[in-house]
């Protein structure tokens, strides 16, 4: 699952770069992170910069640009 990555932060990147959140509800995204950790998911998005938030039992993930997560 991880090699789906890249793909899925260039999506995320792209979403970010126009509004301030992205939503992930899409079955296939979502099983790309399912397969992860909490600590993982968290190390990826502030990786990049983002902010990650779960909701509805994890079956919705959100990201969101976080200037205290830019990396340096």
């Amino acid at each position: 699952m991880h090699e789906h990555l890249p793909a899925l932060a260039a999506k995320v990147a792209t979403a970010l770069a126009n509004k301030s959140e992205y939503f992930v509800t899409q079955p296939v995204e979502l099983r790309i992170l399912q397969g992860m950790s909490e600590a993982e998911i968290k190390d990826f998005g502030s990786s990049h910069g983002w902010r990650v938030v779960r909701r509805l039992g994890g079956r919705q993930i959100e990201f969101y640009n976080d200037a205290g997560e830019r990396p340096l």
